[in-house]
């Protein structure tokens, strides 16, 4: 069966190396005689996986010591009660507004402070990301939040905020690994691994280890608590453990693939194709101001929703799915993550042109 060409915004591509390897394995894991999906999280075999797949994420992104790794569940909207958890010490917390999932994480964040929406792009539909180079941070502030690519809307931030020494946090799931970034200016990165690293159902958290503490809330569940999966070294209850097994082989391509300075300068190239055709294009059009574009999540339309609906109709034919944009925007949505060839996006940009030629003729 030919696979086609996947620009979902997650569950998203898997490297189709990697989806052969992990296939091949199902039954019998390195002559271990059964599948990872059936072997128990304390087994040897088990404990390598996960020591590899740690080892290899901290080669890829250059993780300090005195940072910890967990690899948790609940995927990451999960961390929208995690993190003021055990990170709101003074019951105070700055968000930067930006999308869906940064006012969701603010909407969550007030049942246990303060929030002080420091910054929004909300009355453009977010089709920017606003100046955070001089924010109003508040002084009690436990810590500064932000999302740093939005999936729905198509926007990354190209400079991090000035969070004047506040602990910085990211939710970084659609952009993560997607280039190299300095782990040092964040307080703590959290990421759903479904949009860019492996299965839904697995988040990764990285996080500076003096925000590690035991003064939590007092009605903080167990499993919420950042110290208890430090301290088990992820290991508290049963991980997501074929999640982190993907997650592992995913970091392992990157490594062989030349780690994330590669894959940026591919994903830059693969990005470019497609806005700059949008650029000259006389049917569709971006709908993200320029300097805030997202390299992962391409937003177009066209010159109306009737068209968008007929290019969305006519593309899935084609074997170009999952471009419908979400049912907040409308419009077109690309997701080239990662795993997408630049092959499937230079075909989609082809498509494109002979859509909109023919819609001339």
């Amino acid at each position: 069966m030919k696979r086609i060409y996947n620009f979902s915004a997650g569950p998203a591509i898997l490297p189709e190396e990697v989806l052969k390897e992990a296939a091949n394995e199902m039954m019998d894991y390195q002559g271990s005689g059964m599948s990872v999906m059936e072997m128990s999280h304390r087994s040897k075999v088990y404990q390598q996986i996960i020591d590899d797949a740690e080892k290899d994420l901290r080669e890829l992104l250059n993780i300090p010591s005195n940072y910890k790794v967990l690899f948790l569940q609940g995927g990451g909207t999960t961390q929208f009660a995690m993190v003021p958890m055990n990170l709101m010490k003074n019951k105070v917390a700055d968000y930067i507004i930006t999308g869906h999932w940064a006012k969701k994480a603010a909407e969550e964040a007030a049942v246990y402070g303060k929030v002080n929406k420091v910054a929004s792009s909300e009355d453009k539909i977010f089709s920017y990301i606003p100046d955070v180079t001089n924010l109003k941070i508040s002084p009690d502030a436990d810590y500064v939040y932000m999302c740093e690519n939005n999936t729905i809307y198509g926007t990354k931030y190209h400079t991090l905020p000035n969070t004047q020494g506040k602990p910085l946090v990211s939710d970084a799931s659609s952009c993560f690994l997607s280039e190299p970034i300095d782990v040092t200016k964040y307080g703590l990165i959290f990421a759903g691994a479904q949009k860019n690293v492996g299965p839904a159902g697995t988040v990764i958290v990285i996080i500076r280890e003096d925000l590690i503490t035991k003064d939590h809330f007092p009605f903080t569940p167990l499993m919420l608590k950042y110290d208890i999966h430090s301290e088990n070294q992820s290991m508290y209850n049963t991980p997501p453990t074929y999640g982190i097994y993907m997650c592992g082989k995913v970091f392992k391509w990157l490594l062989k693939n030349g780690g994330l300075e590669a894959i940026y300068k591919i994903n830059v190239e693969k990005a470019n194709v497609i806005y700059d055709y949008l650029d000259s294009s006389k049917l569709f059009y971006g709908t993200v101001e320029k300097k805030s574009r997202s390299l992962m999540n391409v937003c177009f339309k066209s010159i109306s929703p009737e068209i968008d609906e007929e290019f969305i109709k006519q593309a899935k034919a084609k074997g170009f799915d999952n471009l419908k944009g979400h049912r907040t925007t409308g419009g077109m949505r690309a997701s080239i993550y990662n795993a997408m060839p630049i092959n499937g996006v230079k075909a989609l940009v082809s498509f494109m042109k002979e859509f909109e030629q023919n819609l001339k003729g």
